[in-house]
């Protein structure tokens, strides 16, 4: 059951949806697959006075190669990534991530734009796309405009997004690597992660490094990333970034972890991870999807 009343609108092109956006004078919430958003009408955790459906608008939902750039648009779901062939030659860590959202029923809704719109910490999206250094791409009255990921997470459910702004698509920008996703849970199936870290390894002992569920927002772990560039992994370089965990990371305790068990947890992650993005980059390794712990 809606516990709030909301007017509804569902424009066919971006043009019409900035439009409606700019126009609207109240609080408007955008529906892409609306797992995130139906469940917060219901508990009546938003109450916005309009709901814009771009679901219409054509072109939203392709998932490209452009050169090195890989194209992701905001209606793709995860279970489009899972099945692309592209994303599995090109991008594999964005399948090893896409499995481990909910269940299959949400994975053939919920889309990987959606999910760092809803900005929530523990977002899945969120540390994958930071280690690929994505770019977000909006376009609103004022044109079109980029973002870097790192940019993107301003708080707790907030964006860099204007009222007035739809996402298009994202870019990453690919290269050889090798990278892992590690998601902390209480069980098998599904449920929102304790912790999680993102890696991607290039070449030339070039690391990225993201946790998620372990602060207000997804974050970007610089100082650990500068512990490790240039520098071939060994059992000293790994024990110098794990060191650094805790500096990086803001965990609290509810009701899926305690504050201690995410840190320590993530440490121990970081430690596989790192081993395992090293190796994949390498040729070998674990298979993507293979749980590491």
């Amino acid at each position: 059951m809606i516990a709030h009343e909301f007017a509804y609108e569902r424009p066919t092109t971006l043009e019409e949806a900035t439009r409606v956006l700019t126009e609207h004078s109240g609080s408007v919430r955008l529906l892409a697959g609306g797992t995130d958003l139906v469940a917060w009408l219901r508990d009546d955790a938003v109450a916005p006075d309009l709901v814009v459906d771009i679901k219409a608008i054509p072109g939203l939902d392709t998932i490209e190669l452009d050169g090195d750039e890989l194209h992701v648009g905001s209606l793709v779901t995860f279970t489009d990534l899972i099945e692309s062939e592209v994303v599995a030659e090109h991008a594999p860590l964005l399948i090893e991530m896409a499995e481990t959202v909910a269940s299959p029923g949400i994975r053939n809704r919920a889309t990987m734009v959606g999910n760092i719109c809803s900005a929530v910490p523990s977002c899945d999206a969120g540390p994958v796309l930071m280690a690929y250094d994505t770019t977000v791409h909006l376009i609103g009255p004022g044109g079109a405009r980029s973002v870097s990921i790192d940019d993107w997470f301003i708080g707790l459910r907030e964006t860099a997004c204007s009222d007035d702004e739809v996402v298009t698509h994202l870019t990453l920008a690919l290269r050889p690597h090798g990278g892992v996703y590690v998601k902390l849970m209480r069980y098998g199936g599904e449920d929102l992660a304790q912790a999680a870290v993102g890696i991607v390894e290039y070449p030339g002992h070039e690391y990225r490094v993201a946790f998620g569920a372990v602060a207000p927002t997804p974050i970007r772990a610089h100082r650990i990333e500068e512990v490790l560039r240039g520098k071939p992994l060994g059992e000293e370089v790994i024990a110098d970034a794990v060191a650094l965990v805790r500096d990086e990371i803001s965990p609290i305790t509810d009701m899926r972890a305690t504050a201690e068990y995410r840190a320590r947890m993530c440490e121990v992650m970081l430690e596989r991870g790192l081993a395992a993005s090293h190796e994949r980059l390498e040729g070998a390794g674990p298979a993507y999807g293979t749980r590491l712990i």
